[in-house]
């Protein structure tokens, strides 16, 4: 049976800790019970954002005053398919309060969320545990000892998310290498990536691949891998990311960089352009820095991926738990 489908826009509300809000729907509704994002149906003549503030200053009793376009994922229930345009809302006005919820709960990105949640939710959840700044490792161009001290001042500011992209080094090398890398991220409740070996993901214990251009576009299905992602360069390989379900692309490059000098960047207007309404984060890529991330952010990208500019500097601020 055909639905009608209907857009819902949805506020992933956020906490200066990096804490998200989900209400519980009322015992008098679909659903009853079941946790939620707050939101709500676009009316007819409304913007998704325009619904959105509408919605949260009838269920919360805020004016919001910064929001950020984020994902839209499309779900099909039993009484409706919805097309769902997620907003990150990181500043209001107001008292929040439980006009339409049995009850609200400020959770952890990194901690359990409470049950049952709608089922739409669960890949926003983990969308969610992603952290917003991904270190792509050089240790063939710094040396082994240098990339490792300059990963464990970059954990210890707060960097959880890192790819292992080596090919340089040969493959004894770069083993050890990876395996030193996942036992130092892992001890922080960190993220290791490999880049394009799944084998050697699994042999290191790494929680997932990266997929460069050339080897996701030659896929049909996702790899068996916790976490996946890819490297992008237009709008035709994002979409191909999504149908196989990765948990988020990268997309660049922004600016020249040193890798690719002569390459020039795509700028961040048409950066928003090709990210825009897709169902995973994507990250920047090209020329960036930790310094960058509210440029990119509104921009419409979950944050940012660097190579030099993740390790020449200090990370405080940009791990999981960042805005």
């Amino acid at each position: 049976m055909t639905r009608k489908l209907v857009d819902v826009s949805a506020a992933v509300l956020l906490a200066p800790d990096g804490r998200y809000l989900l209400g519980q729907r009322g015992a008098d509704t679909v659903y009853a019970g079941y946790w939620e994002f707050p939101g709500g149906k676009v009316e007819r003549g409304e913007t998704p954002a325009q619904a959105l503030c509408r919605e949260l200053e009838e269920e919360l009793g805020i004016h919001v005053t910064q929001l950020r376009p984020w994902l839209r994922r499309e779900h099909v229930y039993e009484h409706a398919h919805v097309r769902l345009h997620f907003f990150e809302v990181s500043a209001w006005e107001g008292e929040l309060s439980a006009k339409v919820h049995a009850a609200l709960d400020w959770v952890r990105s990194d901690g359990p969320a409470p049950e049952p949640m709608l089922p739409a939710n669960g890949p926003i959840l983990k969308a969610l545990r992603l952290p917003r700044l991904m270190g792509i490792t050089h240790a063939a161009q710094l040396g082994i000892a240098a990339q490792l001290a300059a990963l464990d001042a970059a954990l210890e500011a707060g960097l959880r998310l890192v790819q292992v992209r080596e090919a340089a080094l040969d493959p004894e090398r770069r083993e050890g290498f990876a395996r030193e890398v996942v036992r130092r991220v892992e001890a922080c409740g960190g993220l290791v990536l490999i880049n394009d070996d799944p084998a050697l993901a699994r042999r290191v214990g790494a929680h997932g691949v990266h997929l460069p251009t050339r080897s996701l576009m030659t896929l049909r299905e996702r790899p068996d891998c916790s976490w996946v992602g890819a490297s992008c360069h237009a709008r035709a390989e994002l979409e191909h990311a999504a149908r196989l379900g990765l948990d988020y692309a990268l997309l660049g490059p922004l600016a020249p960089t040193a890798s690719h000098p002569g390459a020039a960047g795509i700028g961040w207007a048409r950066f928003s352009e090709q990210a825009s309404g897709l169902p995973m984060p994507v990250l920047a890529l090209g020329g960036l820095a930790a310094t960058d991330m509210d440029t990119a952010r509104n921009a419409g990208a979950h944050g940012i991926a660097a190579i030099r500019g993740a390790w020449a500097q200090t990370h405080n601020g940009q791990g999981p738990g960042v805005r």
